[in-house]
C-alpha cells in the first residue's frame, strides 16, 4: 500500500465495474478503489498500448466467456495475459510480480472515466 501525502488525492470509495472484451463473449466484474492506473513498457504492454488497474484476484469475477478466453505466456511464462478469441481484446492478466492479482484493461469496463486517477508508468521491460 502506498502512503498518502497532504497533497495526493482522497481515498477513493470501493466500487465494482462491470467490463467485457469487444464482442461480449467475456463478461467480468471488478471491485476497485482505483486509486491508481498503470502503464507498462514491456513489449507486449507497449504494443497493446495497456492502461491497467492492480486488483487482487477475489477482486474479479468472470461473468461469461470463460470458453472465450485464450491465454499468452512470454519471456518466464509466469504472466498469463487473457484476451478474447472471438475478437481479440486483452480484458487482464495475472500478474509476474504479483501473481495474486491481476491487471485489467481500463478500456474494457462499461463506463470508466480514468479523468483524475493518476497513472504510474511501471517499468516491464528491465525486469529479468
Amino acid at each position: 500500500m502506498s502512503r498518502r501525502t497532504a497533497d495526493a488525492e482522497p481515498d477513493r470509495a470501493l466500487q465494482t465495474v462491470a467490463g467485457s472484451c469487444h464482442c461480449g463473449a467475456v463478461r467480468f466484474a471488478i471491485v476497485s478503489d482505483f486509486a491508481e492506473l498503470t502503464t507498462c513498457d514491456c513489449s507486449i504492454c507497449r504494443r497493446r498500448n495497456a492502461l491497467m488497474v492492480k486488483v487482487p484476484e477475489t477482486a474479479l469475477r468472470l461473468l461469461a466467456g470463460g470458453a472465450a478466453l485464450s491465454s499468452y505466456r512470454f519471456h518466464t511464462h509466469t504472466a498469463l495475459h487473457y484476451f478474447c478469441k472471438v475478437c481479440g481484446i486483452y480484458t487482464f492478466h495475472r500478474k509476474r510480480v504479483t501473481p495474486d492479482h491481476f491487471g485489467v484493461n481500463v478500456h474494457c469496463l462499461e463506463g470508466f472515466d480514468a479523468a483524475g486517477i493518476p497513472v504510474r508508468a511501471t517499468q516491464g521491460a528491465q525486469m529479468a
